[in-house]
């Protein structure tokens, strides 16, 4: 029987309860379809942090490697550990280390979701830069703490990592509808953006069956909310692609249904799959965090594993879940119930 070896960070708030919940679905539904899930946790958080001065040892990333994928539950405690040295410390240098280049972001209503739209008949894949651009870390203050303190951020833009985000876009496309969007502020940012504009240019000349459409940032956000029907892949740089990904949340219904993969395309290592609602502490152990954000990413961690039929399962069981009203609104029910009710539709299937 084949297995499939993964390694589990809950981290903080929230992410304990919804791993929780996605691992017991993973184990049901590795028992119907066949296949094996040996599981690894780790402990790795901030309160690993306040413990070790650390958010993972030395080691992590090395030992992470061995395994096929990882499955993220959240990372986040700002009253105790700045956001800066978690994002930092765990997820960023695991994204990096393992070269997870493709944030893959779905955004599409599932059935009984009162999402905000007046239409619902949007499929959007946002496709984020996932190691580069706005987020590398490139840049400093001096003369920290008096009037003269000067702070820069400094984004960096490879033709490596620009060109094989919009060919892993322009890949996508052509397995969907046929369309990419890239999206660029190249009007304000005249050196980083427009150099963008000119290598999707490149590249979609090597895809003459995908149509593309290039536009700008703020046009975009306003295209999510007006004519979301209108998009299919959309393609943006690291601080783009964050910003609108958590739009595409909004108007699919919320984060609580905010799935995603951190994808390594050439799997020379593993993946990560995380829901990105955060930890939430306020309501970390209450039993009342949405679990189908985590649910769905480890359907996108199936499908990435080669387990599709498993994968669609998943999906089908979430679809009949809140397509009965179960899971569509904050607080209706708990952590419990959702997960239960989705085991439930997974065993009717």
């Amino acid at each position: 029987m084949r297995t499939h070896k993964l390694a589990v960070i809950p981290g903080d708030g929230i992410g304990v309860d919804v791993t929780d919940a996605a691992l017991a679905v993973l184990h049901a539904v590795a028992g119907r379809f066949g296949f094996g899930v040996a599981t690894q946790g780790f402990p790795w958080s901030c309160a690993y942090y306040l413990e070790t001065g650390a958010m993972m040892p030395p080691d992590g990333i090395d030992t992470l490697r061995s395994f096929d994928a990882i499955l993220l539950g959240a990372v986040g405690w700002p009253e105790t550990v700045p956001d800066s040295v978690s994002l930092h410390g765990l997820l960023l240098p695991i994204r990096k280390s393992f070269n997870q280049y493709a944030n893959i972001r779905p955004h599409r209503p599932l059935p009984g979701v009162d999402a905000p739209l007046k239409t619902s008949a949007f499929d959007i894949l946002c496709i984020r830069e996932n190691t580069e651009g706005e987020y590398s870390g490139a840049g400093g203050r001096v003369h920290q703490g008096t009037a003269d303190e000067v702070a820069i951020e400094t984004s960096i833009f490879t033709r490596t990592g620009v060109e094989r985000i919009l060919r892993f876009a322009f890949d996508q496309a052509r397995a969907r509808r046929g369309h990419v969007t890239s999206v660029t502020k190249s009007n304000a940012q005249r050196h980083s953006m427009v150099f963008w504009d000119e290598v999707t240019r490149l590249v979609a000349a090597d895809y003459p069956d995908v149509r593309v459409s290039q536009i700008h940032i703020d046009a975009m956000a306003a295209r999510m909310v007006m004519a979301p029907d209108s998009l299919d892949v959309v393609v943006a740089s690291n601080l783009f692609g964050d910003i609108l990904t958590d739009l595409g949340a909004a108007i699919q219904g919320g984060l609580g249904f905010a799935a995603s993969a951190n994808i390594c395309p050439d799997r020379s290592a593993p993946s990560m799959f995380e829901p990105v609602h955060g930890s939430a502490p306020d309501i970390a152990g209450r039993n009342v965090a949405n679990p189908i954000a985590a649910i769905w990413s480890a359907a996108m961690m199936l499908d990435h594993l080669g387990e599709a039929a498993a994968a669609g399962a998943v999906m089908e069981a979430v679809n009949a879940t809140t397509a009965r009203g179960i899971g569509t609104s904050q607080g209706r029910n708990t952590t419990d119930e959702i997960t239960a009710a989705i085991l439930a539709a997974l065993e009717a299937q």
